[in-house]
C-alpha cells in the first residue's frame, strides 16, 4: 500500500509479515515524520505496547503488548474474492498459447484477437467451480459488483477462514452473488455487523455456517441467523459466548448446534435453547448445571464433547428428551474409561429410560433390566432414609431425593419397591465375613447332587460361572444363575450382571445358588 492514507482504513483487517491485525489508528506520530498505522495484533505477543507512545495514547488495545506502529507500505490490505479465486484456481497457459491469433466475426466485421482461447478457457474453469477453499488467502472484499456472479455462478461451498474480512457487509456482497451457496466457513475472521437493517434472503440456500473463533456474541448470532432461513448446522466454537436470549423466529431449522469450547453454560442459558424444534444432534458445552432438557425438544442423538459434563444431574435432564435414542459421552470427566466404566454405563442407562445406544453400543433389554435393578438396589437405603416405603400410600419421599433420582419411583413401580433384606449393610472386610457357605443346586438336572461350597463374597458372577463351567463341563455362555434365601422362601433372585459380586446381590451364608443350562 502507498503512504497515502484514507479515513476508511480504521477497523480494516490487515496482514503484516504473515501476522494478522486490525487497524486502530492512522496518522502522524511525532517526532518521526510521515504517516503511520497503529495496529492491534491478533497475537498480542507480536506487539510492543498498548497503543501509547511517549505518553500520548493514540489507540487502545485489549492487551498491554498488543499494539504496534507500522508504515502503510508494509501493510497488506488484502485482495478481492474473485482475484483470489483466479490466483488459486485458474490454470495459466504457456506463452505460445497466449500469443495465438484468431479471427472472430463481431456483426459483419472480422476482428483479430490475441489469447482469445486462453480467456475462454479461464472462464470455463471458473464457471465449473462448485467448491472453493480460500483459507488464509488475504481476501478482504467482494470486488467489482456482479463480477463473482458472472464468473463463478455455480459455487456451493466456500472456505473463507482466516482471511482479512472485516465487515459482514463484504460477506453479504459476496454471498449475494452466490445464489447456490450451501456451506460457508468464516472462522478466524473478525467481522463487524452492518449499520443498517439485516438483509433478508442473502443466504437463502445456506445450510451450514461455520463461525469458530470469530469473537461473535450471542446477540450477533441471532442477528446473523435471520439471514439464513434454511440453516441446518451452525458451528460457534471458541467464541466466549454467553447465551443471553431465547431464539425467536430464528434457528428454527437448525439440526446441529456446536457451542463447544465456550464459557460454562448454566441451566438458565440451556433452557433458552432447549426448545429449538428440529435440533437432532446437540454438541454439548461446558455444563455448569441442570434443568436443560424439556419434553418439547426432539433430540434423537446427543454428543458430549470431552470435559463437558461435571454433574450427574445432567443425565437426569436428558431423560426429559422423549425422542433421545443415542448418547455419546466418551472421555468426559464422569464417564472416562477406568475400572468403574461398567458401573458408569449402568448408571447412565438407568437414568435415561428411552436410550437405545450408549457410546455406539446397543443397549439390549437384558442389560437395561440389570442396570435398572442394580440402580434400584444401590440407592435403596438412601430411598428408605428419604421417606420411601414398600406401601406406595405411605411413601413420603423428600424433594431432594426426587431431584437426585427422578426415575426411582418409576423403577419401584416397574420392579417393585426394594425389600429390607435387599438393603442389608455389608459387614466390615474380614476374611471370615467374605467367605460364604452356599448350597449349589441344579433344578433342571435331577441326577446332579447338591453341592456345598465356600465362595468369597467378592467373587464376581463371571468367575462363579467360570468355576461352574470347569466343574460341570458346560460352556460359560449356557449357564444361568440365580439364588434363593431360606429367609425369603419362594423368591428367586436372578444373578444377571456378570461383573457384579455375590455380595452385591446380598447373597449370604446358607443361601442356595441355583444353576441352570
Amino acid at each position: 500500500m502507498s503512504d497515502t492514507l484514507t479515513p476508511d482504513v480504521i477497523g480494516r483487517r490487515v496482514e503484516v509479515n504473515g501476522e494478522h491485525a486490525t487497524v486502530r489508528f492512522a496518522g502522524v506520530v511525532p517526532p518521526v515524520a510521515g504517516p503511520w498505522l497503529g495496529v492491534e495484533w491478533d497475537n498480542p505477543e507480536r506487539g510492543k505496547h498498548d497503543g501509547s507512545h511517549e505518553g500520548t495514547v493514540y489507540f487502545k488495545c485489549r492487551h498491554p503488548t498488543g499494539g504496534s506502529f507500522v508504515r502503510p507500505n508494509k501493510v497488506n490490505f488484502g485482495t478481492d474474492f474473485l482475484t483470489a479465486i483466479k490466483n488459486r484456481y485458474v490454470l495459466e497457459d504457456g506463452p505460445e498459447e497466449d500469443r495465438k491469433e484468431q479471427i472472430v466475426t463481431l456483426g459483419n466485421k472480422p476482428v483479430e484477437t490475441v489469447g482469445f482461447d486462453s480467456l475462454m478457457k479461464q472462464q470455463s474453469q471458473l464457471s465449473k467451480l462448485q467448491e472453493v477453499s480460500l483459507r488464509n488467502c488475504a481476501v478482504s472484499c467482494a470486488g467489482e459488483k456482479g463480477g463473482v456472479a458472472e464468473a463463478c455462478p455455480n459455487i456451493r461451498r466456500v472456505d473463507l477462514s482466516k482471511n482479512l474480512l472485516s465487515s459482514w457487509d463484504e460477506v453479504i456482497h459476496i454471498a449475494d452473488q452466490l445464489r447456490h451457496l450451501e456451506v460457508l466457513n468464516l472462522s478466524e475472521n473478525k467481522l463487524k455487523f452492518p449499520s443498517g437493517s439485516a438483509l433478508t434472503g442473502t443466504f437463502s440456500a445456506l445450510k451450514v455456517l461455520v463461525l469458530n473463533q470469530t469473537g461473535i456474541t450471542w446477540a450477533e448470532v441471532l442477528r446473523c441467523a435471520a439471514w439464513c432461513p434454511g440453516l441446518e448446522e451452525l458451528y460457534l466454537e471458541s467464541n466466549n459466548i454467553v447465551i443471553s436470549e431465547r431464539p425467536t423466529d430464528v434457528l428454527q431449522t437448525v439440526k446441529l448446534l456446536d457451542l463447544s469450547s465456550n464459557q460454562l453454560i448454566d441451566e438458565n442459558q440451556l433452557y433458552l435453547i432447549a426448545h429449538l424444534p428440529r435440533l437432532e444432534v446437540g454438541t454439548c458445552f461446558p455444563v455448569a448445571g441442570s434443568n436443560f432438557c424439556k419434553s418439547s425438544t426432539k433430540h434423537t442423538a446427543f454428543h458430549l464433547f470431552p470435559f463437558a459434563v461435571f454433574q450427574w444431574s445432567f443425565f437426569n435432564e436428558l431423560d426429559k428428551l422423549p425422542s433421545l435414542r443415542a448418547l455419546s459421552c466418551l472421555r468426559n470427566p464422569l464417564t472416562k474409561e477406568d475400572k468403574e466404566a461398567n458401573m458408569t454405563r449402568q448408571l447412565i442407562i438407568a437414568s435415561i429410560g428411552q436410550l437405545k445406544t450408549l457410546n455406539k453400543c446397543e443397549i439390549l433389554p437384558k442389560e437395561r433390566r440389570t442396570a435398572e435393578l442394580d440402580y434400584r438396589k444401590a440407592f435403596g437405603n438412601e430411598w428408605k432414609q428419604a421417606g420411601g416405603h414398600q406401601d406406595p400410600d405411605k411413601n413420603r419421599l423428600s424433594e431432594e431425593f426426587l431431584r437426585a433420582h427422578p426415575r426411582y419411583q418409576f423403577l419401584c413401580l416397574k420392579y417393585g419397591a426394594p425389600e429390607d433384606w435387599e438393603l442389608k449393610t455389608q459387614q466390615p472386610f474380614m476374611l471370615k465375613n467374605q467367605l460364604l457357605t452356599l448350597k449349589i443346586k441344579y433344578p433342571d438336572q435331577l441326577d446332579q447332587k447338591v453341592l456345598e461350597k465356600q465362595l468369597p463374597g467378592s467373587m464376581t458372577i463371571q468367575k462363579v460361572k467360570g468355576w461352574l463351567s470347569r466343574l460341570l463341563k458346560v460352556p460359560v455362555s449356557d449357564l444361568l444363575l440365580s439364588y434363593e434365601s431360606p429367609k425369603e422362601p419362594g423368591i428367586e433372585i436372578k444373578l444377571e450382571n456378570d461383573l457384579q459380586s455375590l455380595r452385591f446381590y446380598s447373597v449370604e451364608n446358607e443361601d442356595c445358588l441355583l444353576v441352570r443350562w
